[in-house]
């Protein structure tokens, strides 16, 4: 699990680009829904285990609910 893998994590709550340096680069993409409780997807590769953990650990302490994580592909494209 020591390679690069790309990753889709949905969250509930809003983050915008200012907080792509502290998780790793991702892209952050937030989407408002007709409920006001909007979500934002980070999008983006990951060199391993470590940094996704990193990751999450960042979004705990933001108080942000992670919804989803997915991984989408590698470094070998897979």
């Amino acid at each position: 699990m020591d390679k690069t893998q790309t990753y889709r994590i949905r969250v509930r709550g809003y983050l915008d680009d200012s907080y792509s340096d502290r998780l790793h680069g991702m892209t952050i993409t937030p989407v408002e829904q007709e409920d006001d409780n909007g979500e934002t997807f980070l999008y983006g590769q990951l060199p391993d285990q470590a940094a996704l953990a990193g990751v999450m650990s960042y979004l705990y302490d933001l108080q942000l609910p992670v919804v989803t994580v997915e991984i989408v592909g590698d470094e070998e494209g897979e």
